[in-house]
């Protein structure tokens, strides 16, 4: 079932979750244990990132250095196929142009079709560590709305190929949204244009990136709604667990912590009391947010249940 279909049949706000793939080597229990805790809370849809090459260097003999692929988080169609196997719920994969090139694009689009997933969510993808700017395949994309492009011509039955007939592809397109706008772009009214294109392209709803300030969502959805953005726009929620996500989370997302929240994360000696301060905040915004009637409260778990689980006790 489309991830569009579950929020239109919706009574209520809808609860789902995002996981990250294993690390290389890790069996698949390791997924299982995360998702098991939180399925008593009924979600529609689990994410499933999924995760480039990054490129490391090998000293070989007379002190040449050689370039290596790697990818430490493989497996994000198998983990979908395996999730919807055991749970028989729908997953969603993440799908980026990094990597990509066109034609690998369209063959991972057929391989999703054929495992009877109709749902992505696409996505630019981040620069590797060893880039300090994102850059595309040379045959790939090199924005998000490339992307969807392709996904929908697909969905029209236009392939690569346009000299024989083929099936359409029905998938549900998700994209990515910035409350507090993407940090390459210039401004949030240029960030809001982009989105906008990529609604215009087929995007059905939009997941925001993280934030810890409601308010920046209903700014963000109005601002939305007034440029003619008309699809369901799902909040994404990540608790603070750790002293490191501290300074990691604003680092990395580029997202502001509110003062209030940041007043008592200064106070806290221990990951256990950053935990406290970090869920007790995360059923905060839940609270509000539910009570506002968002289609959906979206999780970001980083693979790890405990923090949602006791949120979602207080929420669902």
């Amino acid at each position: 079932m489309k991830v569009i279909d579950h929020i239109n049949a919706a009574k209520d706000t809808l609860f789902s979750f995002e996981i990250l793939p294993p690390l290389k080597g890790a069996n698949i229990q390791s997924i299982y244990d995360g998702i098991d805790p939180l399925m008593e809370f009924k979600p529609k849809y689990i994410n499933v990132t999924y995760h480039r090459e990054e490129f490391i260097y090998k000293e070989r003999e007379k002190g040449l250095l050689e370039k290596i692929a790697i990818r430490k988080r493989p497996g994000t169609v198998g983990i979908c196929a395996a999730i919807m196997n055991k749970y028989n719920i729908d997953a969603v994969p993440h799908l980026i142009c990094g990597g990509f090139s066109r034609e690998e694009t369209e063959n991972a689009l057929i391989d999703l079709q054929f495992l009877g997933i109709d749902n992505v969510l696409a996505l630019r993808g981040d620069s590797i560590k060893t880039e300090s700017t994102f850059k595309p395949d040379p045959e790939g994309h090199k924005h998000a709305v490339d992307l969807i492009n392709q996904i929908t011509d697909m969905n029209r039955g236009s392939y690569l190929v346009d000299d024989i007939q083929l099936a359409p592809t029905n998938f549900c397109i998700g994209a990515a949204g910035y409350p507090e706008k993407h940090f390459e772009a210039m401004n949030l009214s240029t960030d809001l244009h982009y989105l906008k294109s990529k609604v215009d392209a087929g995007a059905e709803y939009i997941v925001t990136q993280m934030f810890f300030n409601n308010q920046k969502y209903f700014d963000f959805v109005d601002a939305c709604r007034a440029i003619g953005i008309t699809v369901p726009i799902i909040p994404g929620i990540k608790p603070i667990t750790t002293l490191n996500h501290i300074s990691f989370l604003p680092k990395v997302f580029h997202i502001d912590l509110p003062e209030e929240l940041s007043k008592d994360l200064i106070k806290c000696k221990s990951n256990k009391d950053v935990f406290e301060v970090g869920v007790e905040w995360g059923i905060h915004q839940s609270q509000e947010l539910k009570k506002a009637k968002v289609p959906v409260i979206h999780y970001y778990t980083m693979s790890t249940s405990e923090s949602v689980k006791t949120i979602a006790e207080k929420i669902f």
